[in-house]
C-alpha cells in the first residue's frame, strides 16, 4: 500500500517523536508513505477564528497537492486531519464557498481539488480487523502489565457526519490497537473530553484544571499512562500537570507500537517527553519476549 503523507507543522517540530514513530510503524507494516512536497500549514488552530477563507484555502491547497499523487492522504495530527477532512467534505457537498475557493486555487496553482482521494487518520488504517491481526503478529515485545487509558480528544471523532470512522462518543479504534499490543486498556468516561489546548496560553489556569481532571480520572481508572493520537493533546497533557499530586506519562499510540514491534532505539522518541515515560515501561517489558 502507498499513501501520501501530510505531517503538518507539529510533527515537524514539537511532535517529532510522533512523526518518527509513525514512519517506523508504517514501514514495518509495509505501507509506503511519501510526504507531500511543498505542503503548508493547515491553519489549525487559529485560521478558523481569524479568517474563514484561509481556514478552507490552506487545507484545500494541501489536498490539491496530495491528489496529484493519486493516493489517499494520511494525516496523523488530529487537528490537521479534522480540517483536511472537513474541507474534503465541503467539496464533496458542493458547498458554494469551498467551490469558490477551489476555483481560486485553480487560477493560482493550476489545479483544483477533485475529491478523488480520501483523507485518513492512522487509527482508521491500523484498527481494521486485517491490520490488527498483522499488528499482533508483529508484536515481539508485548506490553503485558502496562495499564493505560486511551484519549481521543475532541477533534478526532467529531463531527460525526464528517469524521465517521469511529463512534464519536465512545470510540474503540485506539482501544483495539493498544490491546493488540498486549497492554491492558482500562475503561473510563473521558475519552473524548476536551483538554483545553486552545486556551493553553490565554487561560492557562483553566487548562491546568482540565488536565488535572483527566489525569486524576485516568489514575482512578487504574491507568499508569494515557495514550493519545493528537500532538496538541500530547503537549498539553504532558506539560500542564501542575495541579496533580502524582504525574502520569503520556504516550503516542505509535510509540507503543514501535516499542512492541522491537524498535531499536525508542528512547530517542521518549526523551522528548516532559513527564518521564520510562518509569512505567519496565512493567510492560517484564512481559516481553
Amino acid at each position: 500500500m502507498k499513501m501520501t503523507y501530510y505531517p503538518g507543522c507539529s510533527l515537524h517540530s514539537t511532535a517529532s517523536e510522533y512523526n518518527a514513530s509513525t514512519g517506523y510503524v508504517f514501514k514495518e507494516l509495509g505501507i509506503e508513505l511519501t510526504e507531500i512536497e511543498d505542503w503548508n500549514c493547515c491553519g489549525a488552530s487559529s485560521a478558523h477564528a481569524t479568517n474563514h477563507y484561509l481556514s478552507l484555502a490552506l487545507p484545500l491547497r494541501n489536498l490539491v497537492l496530495a491528489e496529484q499523487a493519486e493516493n489517499d492522504v494520511l494525516a496523523p495530527c488530529s487537528a490537521c486531519y479534522n480540517l483536511l477532512k472537513y474541507t474534503d467534505h465541503q467539496i464533496r457537498q458542493q458547498a458554494p464557498e469551498a467551490e469558490g475557493i477551489n476555483g481560486d486555487l485553480e487560477k493560482i496553482v493550476g489545479n483544483k481539488y477533485g475529491a478523488t482521494i480520501q483523507v485518513r487518520h492512522p487509527l482508521e488504517i491500523l484498527s481494521s480487523k486485517e491490520m490488527l491481526r498483522t499488528v499482533k503478529a508483529k508484536t515481539i515485545r508485548p506490553l503485558t502489565g502496562l495499564n493505560v487509558v486511551t484519549y481521543y480528544g475532541c477533534l478526532l471523532t467529531r463531527p460525526k457526519d464528517v469524521v465517521a470512522f469511529d463512534n464519536p462518543e465512545h470510540p474503540q479504534s485506539m482501544d483495539k490497537l493498544v490491546s493488540a499490543l498486549g497492554a491492558d486498556v482500562k475503561k473510563w468516561s473521558y475519552k473524548t473530553d476536551c483538554c483545553g489546548v486552545a486556551l493553553n496560553l490565554p487561560r492557562t489556569e483553566v487548562v491546568e484544571t482540565l488536565v488535572a481532571k483527566l489525569i486524576t480520572e485516568a489514575q482512578r481508572a487504574g491507568a499508569q499512562a494515557i495514550v493519545v493520537a493528537c500532538p496538541m493533546c500530547h503537549v498539553n497533557l504532558d506539560i500542564r500537570q501542575t495541579k496533580v499530586a502524582k504525574t502520569m506519562p503520556i504516550f503516542y499510540f505509535t510509540e507503543l507500537m514501535g516499542i512492541a514491534f522491537g524498535a531499536p532505539a525508542p528512547q530517542a522518541w521518549l526523551r522528548k517527553h516532559v513527564i518521564d515515560p520510562m518509569s512505567v515501561l519496565p512493567v510492560a517489558e517484564r512481559g516481553g519476549k
